[in-house]
């Protein structure tokens, strides 16, 4: 594949990926079973503003995008498109997909959210133009204070969650299962949608996997 196309590829996964990933939380707002942790803290600044969740979602990622100027953390185009897209697409989907009220209903919705969102999360990370806000946030606390990804991860997603359910974000078995789930998922479709390695040009250049590590939003 050419250079052209290898870009053409790219920008395709990314855009394709986030716009998904938007769609998949809203189907995870529409089950009322659980939300993963950062639409936890969306929804509940929902409630307390008035503001509908994508707004919010758009809003947070820039706040935490500053938080990246004192970490030294450099954005790349997925980032700052993270930003936007992610939280338009919520809002769409949440105006085309009707309320839910059965549990016939909710629960296969809510398997359906973990299972496109991790198709989401392998296609805009496999495309490589930098991660989320939120993962940059991670990784960023993670260089400046030495301590690991997963402790960073852990403590300010712990953080999150309860801060958000304090506001009135849902948290349920649907929180659980996306944290079980989401990993394994991803790195399904982190395989599927790797793109083919450029060509080679006379040096041997070594490999990088975008899937060292799963970053979520």
């Amino acid at each position: 594949m050419s250079t052209r196309g290898r870009l053409a590829r790219r920008l395709i996964q990314l855009y394709a990926g986030l716009a998904l990933y938007g769609a998949s939380s809203a189907l995870l707002v529409e089950a009322h079973l659980g939300l993963e942790p950062w639409n936890v803290l969306h929804q509940g600044l929902a409630e307390l503003t008035g503001l509908s969740i994508g707004t919010v979602s758009i809003v947070v990622g820039a706040v935490v995008l500053l938080l990246w100027i004192p970490l030294r953390q450099r954005p790349g185009l997925g980032t700052v498109s993270n930003v936007f897209v992610v939280g338009l697409a919520l809002d769409g989907t949440l105006a085309l997909v009707p309320d839910a009220h059965s549990l016939a209903v909710r629960i296969p919705l809510l398997a359906a959210g973990v299972v496109l969102n991790g198709a989401a999360t392998g296609l805009y990370i496999a495309a490589d133009f930098g991660p989320g806000p939120r993962d940059g946030l991670m990784t960023g606390l993670h260089r400046r204070t030495g301590r690991s990804i997963r402790l960073m991860r852990t403590a300010v997603e712990v953080a999150v969650v309860v801060t958000g359910f304090a506001l009135g974000g849902t948290i349920g078995v649907g929180t659980l299962l996306y944290a079980l789930a989401i990993g394994p998922v991803a790195q399904l479709f982190l395989r599927a949608f790797a793109a083919p390695a450029a060509p080679e040009r006379g040096t041997v250049v070594a490999a990088r996997s975008p899937g060292r590590a799963i970053l979520r939003r």
